[in-house]
């Protein structure tokens, strides 16, 4: 298949493993379909989800073979909203999906402006049909709506300062291109600053215009909510502000209870909900860093629904 031109899958064989039992498994982020193809290989049926419709061409087309025996579909459909896709009401799954983040293609495509590559457009949205792209909120959002972006999904250590420049020129000259935001990076950081440096803010840019830690926030429990009993959901990472909402997640719903500290009395469900399988965050190997460095940031945590 083409998935190698479009995304390359990272931690395949771990997703496997995990997903093994299952005869069914939601795809949310289905991507060009690599995942999908490794699981299809081993006979489970599944259904995918992604919210580009670029990736859900090149999907469909990469497994048609599956989608006419009637072992695959794909949807445009982000997971965010899962309980209001019509075609997968009342459906469980025996494994749920999320390879989080943005896709190779999606990188290496100028035109979606998720590169700092010089003029690039100030886009970054995963769905044309998302209001506003990087540009609007580099243009129109407020200084400390500006500066909680860049700490919070960025940890950059002078937000405030970054807010402020971005404010000032704006003023001048709306922000258009990539280039237009690495000048205010390096006015603030000196010229001697680099793609090291631009990454964590260009990505701290995409996840505010995608709402993607929230939307991650409002789907576990409903993704978890669509596993039959002893279903798995298997969560890959890039970013820390993922994991930890993945790995408290997980630790919550392990818990039998869940109460304040002091509370007296359990009021809570008083058992717990599942089991975490991974102990810590499974990550590539030394062998997968080498055909894809890509896969550096990766972290991969799974949880299993009680039978």
């Amino acid at each position: 298949m083409s998935e190698r031109s479009y995304h390359l899958p990272v931690l395949v064989p771990q997703v496997v493993q995990l997903l093994a039992g299952a005869r069914t498994v939601l795809d949310c982020t289905l991507g060009g379909g690599g995942h999908a193809l490794a699981l299809l290989e081993r006979g489970v049926r599944v259904t995918g989800l992604d919210r580009d419709p670029a990736a859900v061409a090149a999907a469909t087309s990469a497994l048609a073979s599956f989608a006419a025996a009637g072992r695959f579909k794909a949807l445009q459909a982000n997971f965010a909203g899962i309980d209001s896709v019509p075609e997968l009401a009342g459906e469980r799954y025996g494994g749920v999906l999320l390879d989080l983040g943005v896709s190779s293609h999606q990188l290496d495509d100028p035109v979606r402006g998720f590169t700092f590559r010089p003029g690039a457009p100030l886009d970054m949205r995963m769905s044309p049909e998302l209001a506003r792209d990087a540009a609007a909120i580099l243009n129109e959002a407020t200084e400390l709506e500006l500066t909680l972006v860049f700490k919070e999904y960025a940890d950059f250590p002078r937000a405030g300062r970054l807010a402020r420049e971005i404010v000032r020129r704006r003023v001048r000259k709306p922000f258009a291109v990539s280039d237009d935001l690495v000048a205010a990076i390096r006015q603030v950081l000196g010229p001697r600053s680099g793609p090291a440096d631009f990454a964590p803010v260009f990505q701290a840019l995409r996840i505010a215009v995608n709402d993607e830690i929230g939307a991650l926030e409002r789907s576990l429990p409903r993704l978890r909510d669509r596993l039959h009993e002893g279903g798995r959901i298997v969560v890959i990472a890039y970013h820390s502000g993922e994991d930890r909402v993945v790995k408290s997640a997980f630790r919550e719903w392990s818990a039998a209870c869940i109460c304040p500290p002091r509370q007296p009395v359990c009021t809570c469900r008083g058992r717990p909900l599942g089991r975490t399988l991974t102990r810590k965050a499974v990550l590539p190997d030394a062998e997968e860093l080498a055909a894809n460095p890509r896969a550096r940031s990766a972290r991969l945590r799974a949880w299993e629904r009680a039978a």
